[in-house]
């Protein structure tokens, strides 16, 4: 009797937990659910009615003036795919190659000194690369640049690219780490350098994760708002037309003006976040298909 007490106590236990489980699990599903609801709706709304504004003039163009009941944020996603594809071909090899070093070259002496750098440099607030790109990289910019600002796509470029170094460089090291040994040993044991194994064994086999930390890095490089508001220029209309030009990304359009919006104004704000989601949500299911992909080859 007493064992089939124990018994249905210990079941009821179970249960409990796994409820708790569950309840974890769907508050996940639910505000992602909640947040994507939400965003539509609001995002949506200004296209319908009597009064809807056309979404094609909203997708096309190239001049934003909410004083003149004008919303176009062609200009914006452009400078938001120009300014993280710059990020991402500047950022990824160079964090993948400096995962490299950390993995397979460096000494131990070298890597107790790196390795918490990274680490630290991933912990550095937005707000404060902002603040470091606006007092050294706009000067320096300023100085070189055919055009009288400093502030660019090229210098939201330089600060997106640092500050996607630690994700690029932390996850690549793990997934090189990760390669068994054996596939080193068979390298060397047919004649193959050193060199030659990373780059032509160790690599290959890793390239799964460090697509997984492509995707990532790509997450935040379009994701991120304060750093690159402060160093991007935020023109109200025009495309760019070169690295010098400033630039206005679809994040900090929204962050500039959401606080005050009402009315029209931030319902195209939220209309501009639909457009955000659906870019990044494309750019990260190729992303992780194509990751997918490498892993089973």
């Amino acid at each position: 009797m007493d064992n089939m007490q124990r018994n249905k106590k210990r079941d009821i236990a179970e249960k409990i937990v796994e409820a708790i489980f569950l309840i974890c699990a769907l508050v996940s599903v639910v505000s992602v659910a909640a947040i994507i609801v939400f965003v539509f709706y609001k995002g949506l709304k200004p296209f319908f009615g009597s009064d809807a504004y056309s979404f094609f003039d909203f997708i096309l163009g190239t001049r934003w003036a909410p004083s003149e009941d004008t919303y176009g944020i062609f200009f914006m996603i452009v400078a938001s795919v120009l300014s993280t594809a710059g990020a991402i071909l500047v950022g990824v090899p160079a964090g993948l190659l400096a995962a490299v070093f950390i993995a397979q070259v460096a000494p131990k002496s070298l890597i107790r000194i790196i390795k918490p750098a990274v680490e630290l440099l991933a912990g550095i607030p937005s707000v404060l690369y902002g603040a470091f790109g606006l007092g050294i990289i706009v000067p320096l910019i300023k100085k070189i640049s055919p055009k009288v600002q400093g502030q660019s796509m090229l210098a939201v470029i330089i600060v997106l690219t640092i500050m996607i170094l630690p994700t690029i460089v932390s996850l690549s090291e793990s997934a090189l780490n990760a390669v068994p040994k054996s596939y080193e040993e068979a390298s060397y044991g047919l004649g193959a350098t050193h060199m030659q194994t990373i780059f032509h064994v160790i690599i290959p086999a890793a390239k799964s994760g460090i697509l997984s930390a492509a995707v990532l890095g790509i997450g935040r490089a379009i994701g991120e708002t304060m750093a690159v508001m402060m160093i991007a220029g935020n023109p109200t209309a025009g495309l760019p037309d070169s690295i010098w030009a400033m630039v206005r990304p679809l994040t900090t359009n929204i962050a500039m003006e959401m606080g005050y919006a009402s009315g029209k104004q931030s319902e195209m704000l939220f209309a501009t976040g639909v457009i955000l989601f659906v870019f990044i949500m494309i750019v990260n299911l190729t992303l992780i298909r194509l990751t997918k992909k490498a892993g089973e080859k």
